[in-house]
């Protein structure tokens, strides 16, 4: 398989008034044609600025500071933003978290639809963009005829749906989605995410999957990276993370999910609170909440390094 987007020790921070906020450091990961990468944590971790650093969407003030980010042979962390306007869209899409504040409510989402591909596909008229939103919203289960809809005529998962579909727009390589199940119930979430995972299959898409639910993970990525506190702690297949998880942090994370097949036991959380990334812990960020905690773990940062087979790597003293 061809790797579509190699990111190697991606280190980006924000800067305040207290200083640099060091919300993602050190992060390494690959991902190849047509496979799903699962990034997992709790809120705060660094994920979203994972998926806005990838496109170099960051807000006033974020800045890659280190690291490359290759896609498609080609290193995004140098390029303008005139350059990198050919690469969003086209090569990377993204499906924003929270589709009521991502969508325009005063423009119609077939007008919506249409600008995004007009915006990187200039020789495109209007009638023929028309077409093909029509045609991406029967993709993902929307009557085509509801381009002629505002967004606030949409329920939550329609409006969803409508982002996949612009997100679809102009065919890219690599889609990001940004916790796709945000403020949707049960049977709608379960219904976007089987889209995904069909849309992946049938555009042979690579897609980054960021969310806070191993669930939806576990279900739609095949390989997965736990974060916490802006780092990669461990980074595998789905299936040996999540039946031998090797990380005190991932460990708590899986005993924190109830199992529907298992016997029935008390869930139990991870005690403390993530640190404050102005300040970080010395050594191992997870130290003060940590139950295995030793003394080499509050001064030593723990290399992430392969641990039982060459796909399964861990950042742990322990091993």
């Amino acid at each position: 398989m061809s790797t579509v987007l190699d990111v190697q020790h991606l280190t980006t921070h924000y800067r305040t008034l207290r200083g640099w906020v060091r919300a993602v450091e050190d992060v390494s990961f690959k991902i190849e044609k047509g496979q799903a990468l699962g990034i997992a944590g709790e809120s705060g971790c660094g994920k979203t600025t994972v998926a806005m650093s990838l496109l170099k969407i960051l807000p006033k003030g974020g800045r890659i500071r280190k690291g490359s980010i290759i896609f498609d042979g080609l290193d995004l962390v140098p390029l303008s933003n005139n350059e990198m306007r050919q690469i969003r869209w086209k090569g990377i899409a993204i499906v924003f978290q929270g589709a009521m504040n991502a969508l325009n409510p005063v423009f119609k989402v077939g007008d919506q639809i249409v600008e995004a591909i007009r915006t990187h596909e200039p020789d495109v008229d209007r009638r023929s963009g028309m077409d093909r939103a029509r045609s991406l919203l029967e993709l993902v289960g929307v009557e085509p005829h509801r381009v002629d809809n505002y967004p606030h005529e949409f329920s939550g998962g329609m409006r969803q749906r409508a982002l996949i579909a612009m997100a679809l727009a102009c065919n890219p390589k690599l889609l990001v989605a940004d916790e796709p199940g945000t403020a949707l119930d049960v049977i709608v979430q379960a219904q976007t995410l089987k889209l995904m995972r069909e849309l992946k299959d049938r555009l042979d898409l690579s897609m980054v999957m960021i969310s806070h639910d191993l669930s939806i993970i576990a279900e739609t990525c095949e390989k997965v990276a736990i974060m916490y506190a802006g780092r990669i702690v461990e980074y595998g297949d789905a299936e040996d993370i999540f039946k031998e998880p090797l990380h005190p942090y991932t460990q708590g994370l899986v005993k924190a999910f109830p199992s529907i097949k298992g016997e029935r036991v008390r869930l139990t959380s991870i005690p403390g609170s993530p640190p404050d990334l102005l300040n970080p812990p010395t050594g191992c960020r997870f130290n003060p909440r940590c139950p295995y905690v030793m003394d080499v773990c509050r001064k030593e940062v723990p290399p992430l390094k392969m641990q039982g087979n060459e796909d399964h790597l861990v950042a742990c003293h322990l091993y």
